[in-house]
């Protein structure tokens, strides 16, 4: 390169881009990159506020500031739009999760002898990173991370590698640790006592044949929609809390009126309680869920608080709901897994349901998707980026079709 370059925006997988289509690495947004290639801060060049970046692949985007992440949220989502060619009504403004807020993480754990190391793996590589400090994480979750180190390498394995998966519940740290067999009782009840000892939720252990409970002193639960609602190992819960509350504004507000609702991809039951009850638009809501366990949870939950949320276990990719049974709803939720709702959204596009809430952690199946829906007459009234995953280029959002 024979002269100076300014950086444009950022792409997708988090690098800076000149005005040529250069990419430069861990590069902002109106940064200048020399001639040799070094690359000259600008306004919007943050400082990252953790030691571990950019080895760590927990965060990609440390080196931007507020304005710039935002920026980027943003337009991760319109780009997914207009490369299907759709217009959204109105762009709402992104909302992003603060530092020190994910209630939910799965860190890798190896070790040999006494030294056990936890952490993130680094960036397009096994390599682990060996955490001493966390942005991104709740503090009572990394506040696990040295006492579980600690005790894993008093058992002294010749070779240790396994996941724990620790989720924030209504009664402290879930833990699940996944690849790791306690030897004998010694181990079992040294297992036990630190549970106790660190105030855990709940410590389940998973040899490959599913969470066996080793710890629980009263049954975990997650509240939503003021009902507090079981919690199964493992089961998948928004990331962080005040990425849940946008979402669940989002919903209410644009499903405002609406007395019966579908919620589809359900889950724990997360819309469902937030659009039932007093405190949500007062509908009546079908939860339709494939996972049995989320599924049970939902409707156990539902009839202990006496919502009008009627749960059905039901498999909407090999059984999506026909337009005959949609169009019994006034609004739709639908809430799907990455690969997008390609045979339910079939339906939905022919079917009469007046609004649909489409939340989607995956703006490219999303549009796709949406694609569907503005063929067959809807048109995308609303559209709201959301940043739940802080410094990361995974980005989700909230949209809104009207028929």
């Amino acid at each position: 390169m024979s002269e100076t370059e300014v950086i444009l925006r950022v792409a997708a997988k988090g690098d800076g881009v000149t005005a040529s289509g250069r990419h430069v690495a861990l590069a902002a947004p109106g940064d200048t990159v020399l001639a040799d290639g070094t690359v000259q801060p600008g306004p919007h060049h943050a400082v990252p506020p953790c030691r571990h970046f950019p080895q760590c692949g927990g965060c990609q985007l440390q080196h931007l500031d507020e304005e710039a992440w935002r920026d980027f949220v943003t337009s991760r989502v319109l780009n997914a739009a207009s490369g299907q060619g759709l217009e959204p009504a109105q762009i709402e403004p992104a909302q992003l999760s603060p530092p020190a807020s994910r209630r939910r993480a799965t860190l890798h754990v190896e070790g040999r002898g006494k030294s056990v190391r936890i952490g993130f793996r680094e960036g397009r590589s096994h390599a682990l990173v060996d955490l001493a400090e966390c942005t991104i994480m709740h503090p009572a979750m990394f506040a696990m991370i040295e006492p579980l180190r600690r005790l894993l390498s008093n058992f002294a394995r010749k070779k240790l590698s396994a996941d724990i998966h620790m989720t924030l519940a209504d009664q402290g740290v879930d833990c699940n640790v996944k690849g790791f067999t306690p030897e004998g009782l010694a181990e079992t009840e040294a297992l036990i006592a630190f549970a106790q000892e660190h105030g855990l939720a709940r410590l389940t252990m998973d040899d490959g044949y599913g969470p066996e409970t080793h710890w629980e002193p009263e049954p975990v639960t997650v509240t939503l929609g003021g009902v507090p609602v079981a919690l199964p190992p493992g089961s998948f819960l928004q990331p962080t809390a005040e990425g849940e509350a946008a979402l669940m504004a989002s919903a209410r507000e644009w499903l405002a009126g609406a007395k019966t609702v579908a919620d589809l991809f359900s889950g724990l039951g997360t819309f469902a309680f937030a659009l039932s009850g007093n405190d949500g638009i007062g509908a009546k809501v079908l939860a339709a869920e494939a996972a049995r366990d989320a599924h049970m949870a939902c409707k156990t939950a539902a009839g202990a608080a006496q919502r009008p949320v009627f749960a059905q276990h039901r498999d909407l990719f090999r059984n999506p709901l026909l337009p005959a049974d949609l169009d019994k709803f006034h609004a739709v939720l639908l809430d799907p897994p990455r690969a997008g709702a390609k045979e339910q959204v079939g339906r939905l596009a022919a079917s009469k349901v007046e609004r649909i809430c489409y939340i989607s952690c995956n703006p490219a199946s999303w549009a796709k998707d949406a694609a569907t829906l503005i063929e067959a007459g809807y048109r995308l009234e609303k559209l709201r980026p959301v940043g739940q995953f802080r410094w990361s280029t995974h980005v989700e959002l909230a949209s809104l079709f009207v028929r």
